[in-house]
C-alpha cells in the first residue's frame, strides 16, 4: 500500500466517524518554546491545556514532524528518523478509552478491500499502564485481544505528560510482531525491535503537579477526559509495504535509489555504505520539507537544524563517492515522492530548489577548503602522539571555514580522534553570548563578525559607563561603513561606531538600546539610533553621520537621550516587580520566558498552563502599585553566581551568565540577575497599568503594561470615555456595565423580533406563489422574482416552503429570483416526481446563473446560484421555463 493511500485511508476512516479533518500545521512551531513541531498533538496543545475552546469535539490529522536529538542514530537503526508524519485522532471531552481502542483495532484489522489496513490481529500486541485496569479490561473484553498478548508496563513507558504541571494520564500502545527474524518472542516488554510500536493512545484524565521527570503528584481529575493518539506513519508504511526499516518505504526509497544512481553504490552491499545511503534518504527528505515550510539555512535556531541536516546529507554523498553537486536531483526525487501527499511541494518547487542548491554550493566550497585544514590538523595531532584534536583547531575550522563543530567531531571520530570540546566552547563564548537568532539576524547588519573581532582584539572590550553617567568623553576605536571597516565616514553615511567607553546601553536582557548623539571634537555629529553587541563586550553604535567627518582615533563626547533612558529604566524596574508579583500569585511556575522594555511600556512573558483570571491580574497590579507607594530603594551589586543563587536571585529566560553577575534588588520585594538600567527608587515609576494578558504559545502567557506618564495618559483616556458614557446613559460609572448589558440584550431581542417579522413576511408569499404555479407539460412550475433585498437564506426557506405546498404526486419545479446588494441570486428546488422526469435543481441553477453572468450548483433536489447582471433576471426566469418545457417534450 503506497504512503499516499495510507494517508487517505486514515483521514477517511476518522472523517466518516465524525472527526474534523485538520490539515497539517507548518513545521515551524507556533509556540515560543519549540523550534519545530516534534509531535502530532502540538497544534492541539492549546485545546488540551484549556487555553482555547476547541472548535470541534473530534479531530484527526496527519501532522508533519521533525526531531533531531538522536540525529547521530539516523541510518543505524530501523526507528530513528528526523522527519516523520504522525497520524492522530483526538477527542475533546467526547469518547474516551473504549472509543479510542475500538477505533484503533477496527482501522488496523479491517481488511484492505473494506477500507482498513488489513493487519493480522494475531500479530498485534497491546501494552497498558501497570495500574490501568480499565484499559486492560477494554482491550480484553470489549476488543477481544487475548490476555496473553496484553502486557503491563511502568510509568516510564506507558504514562504521558507534557513535562510541566497540567494534563497527564496513562497510555496504551499497539505493537506489531514482525516475526522471529527480528528477535526472540516475549512481546514488546522484551523486544522493541521485533514488536514495533505502531500506535500510542494517550488517555488524558488527570492533572499533575510540579515535579522532576515522572516524579510528581496527581492533584485531581481533569474537568473533561480527552484522547490524544499518535500512529507512526512511517512505521505503519514499513509494515504494510513489507520492508525492514523506515528508509525503505516508498517515499524514502525513491530518494535512496536516486542516491545509489548518483554514486554507483548499491544498497545492501555493505553496512557502512547502507548507513550513509539511509542518512541521505532521511536528511534530504527532511530538508525539503523544512524549506517547503519556510525554513532557510542559518547558524542559529531552526535555520541551523536545516543547515546541519543538509550538510550531513551532502557529506555522506561525498563519502559514497559523489564528486559534484547532487542536491538538485535528490531534491527532485523528494518532491516527486512527497507531492502526492503535499502538492504544495510541486507548486513551490523553484523556491525549494533555489534554497537547497545555494546551501549545497556554499557547503561544497567549505568542504574543499576546510577538509584540507582538518586533515592537516589531524595529521599534526596524530604525529604528536595525541588522540585529542585541540579546541583551537576546531575553533579555527568554525570561525574561518564555517565548519560546524558537530561536523568536526564526526570527521575527527572517523580518524580515531576526539575533540577538546571544552576548549572550543570556551573560545566560542562570544558567539554563544550573542542575542537569539531573530534578534541577531535583525541587528547584526551587514558586517562580518571578523571586523568586530579585529576591533576587540586591538582595543579590548567597551567600558560601559551608563550605570552612573548619561554622557562622557570617549575615543573612536573602530568605524564601519556599510559593514566594512573604514578609517573615515562622511555626512550621510550609515555607520557603526565603536568607542573605548560609552554611556549607551546596548540592547540585551529584554531592554531596548539607548539612542542619542556622538559629537566629535572636530564638530562632526553621529545620530545614534541603535546599539548592539555582535561580539561579546564590544558595543557598536549604529547611526548616521549628520555633520562633518568621523575618523578612527578622534576624540568624542557621547550623550544619550536622557528622557528615553529614564522611561526605559522605569519600564525595566516595573518588569522586575511584575515578575515577582506574578510568582507570588501563581507560584514558581510563573518563571520569566522573555521580555521587552521600551519607553513607557513593557511586555513580560511567563510560564502558565492556563489563562490568568482577571481578578488575579487585578490583584497583581494592585500589589505592584502598593510597592511603588512603599518607596523602596533599588540597588545593584556584583557577586559570584553561586552566591546570587543562594540569595534567591531570579535569572532571566534565555540569558547566560558568567561566574560574576550583577544582582538588582528592589527593597525586600525583588532580587534578579540583571545587566539593565533601573530607577533608584520605586516611587520614580509613578504608576503601573497592566493592559491584559494573552497566550503566545502553549504554556506561555504575555502581560503588556504601561508605566509612568504613559500609564497616566491611558487612564485619562479611559476616564474620558467613561465620562462620555455616563453622560449618554445618564448614570453613574459603576452602573455602566449593567446598563450597557441591558441595552445590548434589548438590541439582540429587537433584532430577533425583526428577523421573525421578516421571515413571516417572506413566508406569507409562499401560498400565493404556490397557487400561481403554471402547468408546463404536466410540471408545476413556480418561477418568479421576489422583492429585492431578500437574503439568500430567506430565499432558500421560501423556495422549500413553496415546494412543500405543491402536492408531491405532481412534478414540481420552484425557481425564485431576487436582487440583493445589486447582485442577482436564485434558488431552485425540485420534488422527487420532477427529478424522475430528469429535472435536476443543479442543472437548472447552472443554466439560470449563466444567464445572470455567474455560476452556481448544488444537489438534484435544491441548488443555489448567482451572477453579476441584475437586469437579466427576467431572462433567467425564461431560461428555466424553456428548460422545463423542453424536458416535457423529450
Amino acid at each position: 500500500m503506497e504512503s499516499a493511500e495510507i494517508r487517505r485511508r486514515w483521514l477517511r476512516f476518522f472523517e466518516e466517524r465524525g472527526h474534523t479533518v485538520v490539515p497539517s500545521a507548518s513545521l515551524i512551531a507556533d509556540d515560543p518554546t519549540l523550534l519545530l513541531v516534534p509531535a502530532g498533538m502540538v497544534p492541539f496543545k492549546p485545546y488540551f491545556l484549556g487555553e482555547v475552546k476547541p472548535p470541534y469535539d473530534r479531530a484527526t490529522s496527519v501532522q508533519k514532524c521533525v526531531r533531531t536529538p538522536d540525529i547521530e542514530e539516523v541510518g543505524k537503526t530501523t526507528r530513528h528518523g528526523t522527519f516523520f508524519q504522525m497520524c492522530g485522532n483526538f477527542s475533546f471531552g467526547d469518547y474516551f478509552k473504549e472509543g479510542a481502542a475500538v477505533y484503533a483495532w477496527e482501522l488496523l484489522t479491517t481488511p484492505q478491500d473494506q477500507g482498513g489496513y488489513g493487519l493480522d490481529p494475531e500479530r498485534l500486541w497491546i501494552t497498558v499502564y501497570e495500574e490501568d485496569d480499565e484499559a486492560e479490561r477494554i482491550w480484553r473484553d470489549v476488543v477481544g485481544v487475548p490476555a496473553e498478548r496484553i502486557q503491563r508496563l511502568g510509568k516510564d513507558e506507558n504514562y504521558w505528560d507534557m513535562g510541566v504541571p497540567g494534563p497527564c494520564g496513562p497510555c496504551s500502545e499497539v505493537n506489531y510482531d514482525r516475526g522471529p527474524e527480528f528477535g526472540p518472542e516475549g512481546g514488546p516488554a522484551v523486544n522493541g525491535e521485533r514488536y514495533v510500536e505502531l500506535w500510542n493512545l494517550v488517555f488524558m484524565q488527570y492533572e499533575r503537579g510540579p515535579g522532576e521527570g515522572k516524579d510528581y503528584p496527581i492533584i485531581g481529575d481533569l474537568p473533561s477526559q480527552n484522547i490524544d493518539t499518535g500512529l507512526g506513519f512511517e512505521r505503519l508504511a514499513m509494515v504494510l509495504q513489507g520492508v525492514r526499516n523506515m528508509y525503505e518505504i516508498d517515499t524514502s526509497r525513491m530518494v535512496l535509489d536516486k542516491a545509489t544512481e548518483l554514486t554507483g553504490v548499491r544498497y545492501g552491499d555493505a553496512e557502512h555504505t547502507d548507513v550513509s545511503l539511509r542518512v541521505v534518504a532521511d536528511h534530504i527528505r527532511t530538508a525539503v520539507m523544512l524549506i517547503g515550510d519556510g525554513v532557510t539555512p542559518g547558524n542559529e535556531g531552526r535555520g541551523y537544524v536545516l543547515r546541519r541536516i543538509m550538510r550531513r546529507a551532502i557529506r555522506n554523498m561525498r563519502i559514497l563517492g559523489a564528486t559534484g553537486p547532487t542536491v538538485a536531483e535528490l531534491t527532485d526525487s523528494v518532491i516527486k515522492a512527497m507531492a502526492p501527499q503535499y502538492p504544495e511541494l510541486e507548486t513551490d518547487r523553484k523556491r525549494i530548489e533555489t534554497v537547497a542548491l545555494a546551501e549545497e554550493a556554499a557547503f561544497l566550497k567549505t568542504l574543499r577548503s576546510g577538509t584540507n585544514i582538518l586533515d592537516t590538523a589531524v595529521t599534526e595531532t596524530q604525529a604528536a602522539g595525541s588522540t585529542v584534536l585541540p579546541g583551537e583547531k576546531a575553533f579555527l575550522l568554525h570561525d574561518t571555514w564555517g565548519f560546524p563543530i558537530d561536523l568536526t567531531l564526526e570527521m575527527a571520530a572517523e580518524q580515531g580522534l576526539s575533540v577538546d570540546e571544552a576548549g572550543f566552547r570556551r573560545l566560542m563564548q562570544e558567539q554563544r553570548d550573542r542575542a537569539r537568532a531573530d534578534a541577531k539576524s535583525k541587528k547584526q547588519g551587514h558586517a562580518d563578525l571578523s571586523a568586530y573581532r579585529e576591533i576587540a582584539d586591538g582595543s579590548g572590550a567597551t567600558d560601559f559607563t551608563g550605570y552612573k553617567h548619561t554622557g562622557g568623553e570617549a575615543s573612536v576605536v573602530g568605524l564601519l561603513v556599510d559593514g566594512v571597516s573604514s578609517p573615515a565616514a562622511h555626512e550621510g553615511d550609515e555607520v557603526e561606531v565603536v568607542l573605548d567607553r560609552t554611556p549607551f546601553y546596548a540592547e540585551g536582557g529584554g531592554q531596548l538600546a539607548d539612542t542619542g548623539r556622538i559629537r566629535l571634537d572636530n564638530g562632526a555629529v553621529v545620530e545614534v539610533r541603535d546599539v548592539q553587541q555582535p561580539v561579546a563586550g564590544v558595543s557598536v553604535h549604529k547611526g548616521v553621520v549628520q555633520v562633518g567627518e568621523v575618523t578612527v582615533g578622534a576624540s568624542a563626547h557621547a550623550q544619550i537621550d536622557v528622557d528615553r533612558r529614564r522611561s526605559i529604566a522605569r519600564a525595566h524596574s516595573a518588569t522586575h516587580l511584575t515578575h515577582q508579583a506574578l510568582r507570588d500569585a501563581l507560584g514558581p511556575t510563573a518563571a520569566q520566558a522573555g521580555s521587552e522594555n521600551s519607553p513607557g511600556r513593557f511586555r513580560f512573558d511567563f510560564g502558565s498552563p492556563s489563562a490568568v483570571p482577571g481578578t488575579v491580574l487585578t490583584d497583581v497590579e494592585q500589589k505592584i502599585n502598593e510597592v511603588l507607594a512603599r518607596e523602596l530603594d533599588v540597588s545593584a551589586e556584583y557577586m559570584g553566581i553561586d552566591d546570587a543563587r543562594k540569595q534567591g536571585a531570579l535569572a532571566e529566560f534565555g540569558e547566560k551568565y558568567g561566574d560574576r553577575v550583577r544582582v538588582v534588588t528592589i527593597g525586600d520585594f525583588s532580587k534578579e540577575l540583571c545587566g539593565g538600567t533601573h530607577v533608584h527608587n520605586t516611587a520614580q515609576l509613578g504608576l503601573v497599568k497592566l493592559l491584559g494578558e494573552s497566550s503566545i504559545g502553549s504554556g506561555v502567557r504575555r502581560v503588556e503594561a504601561l508605566v509612568g506618564v504613559d500609564a497616566y495618559k491611558f487612564l485619562a483616556r479611559e476616564h474620558t470615555v467613561v465620562s462620555q458614557l455616563t453622560d449618554l446613559l445618564k448614570g453613574r460609572p459603576e452602573e455602566l456595565p449593567e446598563r450597557i448589558s441591558s441595552m445590548v440584550t434589548r438590541l439582540k431581542d429587537a433584532e430577533k423580533e425583526i428577523e421573525r417579522f421578516r421571515a413571516e413576511k417572506v413566508l406569507q408569499a409562499a401560498a400565493g406563489i404556490a397557487e400561481g404555479a403554471m402547468d408546463v407539460r404536466g410540471v408545476a412550475l413556480a418561477a418568479a422574482r421576489v422583492p429585492d433585498g431578500t437574503a439568500a437564506e430567506d430565499l432558500r426557506t421560501l423556495v422549500l416552503d413553496v415546494r412543500q405546498r405543491i402536492p408531491g404526486s405532481r412534478p414540481a419545479v420552484v425557481a425564485l429570483f431576487a436582487v440583493t446588494a445589486g447582485r442577482p441570486l436564485t434558488v431552485i428546488a425540485t420534488n422527487e416526481a420532477a427529478r424522475d422526469r430528469g429535472l435536476k435543481a443543479g442543472d437548472l441553477v447552472r443554466a439560470a446563473a449563466k444567464t445572470l453572468g455567474g455560476g452556481g450548483g448544488g444537489k438534484p433536489d435544491v441548488a443555489q446560484g448567482g451572477g453579476q447582471n441584475p437586469d437579466a433576471v427576467d431572462e433567467a426566469v425564461a431560461t428555466v421555463e424553456r428548460l422545463v418545457t423542453e424536458s416535457g417534450s423529450a
